[in-house]
């Protein structure tokens, strides 16, 4: 038993690797993820943190807070306003309707090849916006666009004669639910598949109807999500330029395109100006994502 037992000892300590072996092993495991932190340290951490710092100094680098006083000037609290009034109709409207979208496809009765088309039309239309997305909305709801001319020729209604403009607040909200709509489905579609049959079959068994079952155990467990995604949507529309600028130009003032202006070199050059205005926005969106991540924990516990 002896022998059998020091035999033992000296195989594991043959199989044990020595402690300098293991202090000196390569931590290959983050070498996947690297690529990931490098990217968003460069382009999201460090200019994030430049921008809120040239918010609070002059051109000649010294501590100021005139920048973030000059945010209320009207022009500018002007911005904010319909950058908020826009991002919150889009965002009101994109969730109600990929709301409606997410429970037909997935608790509609429908073929399973719907759902699959749907998502995956919604995960391209989610991210189709910029130039593209306005030039689509200009040929189709412009001046001379193929639904206007429709409208006017076949049917005798001319939207511009009744007040529509592309170029208005509506006309960028609308532009905005493009993608809104489908991104809203992205979101909420997991958090529909998260209703379990149990709870429906519960229900009828303790004689709840359709719509009791819906009031009282649907609609408050898919809240926290509904509620959540309708801020992520809110945060998605109110940092949006490239769409509104290729749509409007300067027409709407809103938050991105009076930054954009501040920063780029032309007669409304203010540099640190700008980077208030970014700070501004840092914070709004900050707290819009603060919410979002608050919501979307509550909602996860019961989807799990």
């Amino acid at each position: 038993m002896t022998d059998l037992s020091l035999s033992n000892q000296t195989m594991a300590g043959k199989a044990a690797p020595p402690a300098e072996a293991r202090s000196l092993r390569l931590p290959t495991q983050w070498l996947g993820v690297a690529p990931f932190f490098i990217f968003a340290i460069m382009f999201l951490i460090l200019p994030t943190l430049y921008l809120m710092l040239g918010a609070f100094q002059n051109d000649a680098g010294e501590f100021t807070l005139e920048n973030i006083v000059a945010l209320a000037q009207p022009s500018i609290v002007a911005a904010y306003w319909i950058s908020i009034k826009v991002s919150l109709a889009s965002a009101l409207i994109g969730a109600f309707a990929g709301l409606a979208i997410a429970i037909a496809i997935v608790r509609g009765g429908l073929p399973n090849w719907i759902r699959s088309a749907t998502l995956t039309f919604s995960g391209v239309a989610s991210n189709f916006a910029g130039v593209p997305l306005a030039f689509a909305f200009l040929a189709t709801l412009g001046r001379l666009g193929l639904a206007t001319v429709i409208l006017n020729t076949v049917f005798g209604l001319n939207i511009y004669a009744h007040g529509f403009n592309i170029l208005s607040f509506w006309g960028l909200t609308l532009t905005y639910v493009y993608f809104q709509i489908p991104l809203m489905v992205v979101i909420i579609t997991p958090a529909i598949d998260g209703l379990k049959k149990e709870w429906g079959e519960a229900a009828a068994t303790l004689g709840a109807t359709t719509a009791q079952y819906w009031r009282m155990v649907v609609i408050p467990v898919i809240w926290p999500s509904f509620l959540g995604t309708v801020i992520l949507l809110f945060a998605n529309a109110f940092g949006a330029i490239a769409t509104a600028y290729a749509l409007t130009g300067s027409s709407l003032n809103i938050v991105p395109i009076l930054l954009y202006a501040q920063i780029r070199g032309d007669v409304l050059h203010n540099a640190h100006l700008g980077y208030a205005i970014a700070f501004g926005m840092i914070v709004i969106t900050g707290l819009a994502n603060v919410f979002y991540i608050w919501f979307r924990t509550r909602s996860e516990r019961w989807l799990k």
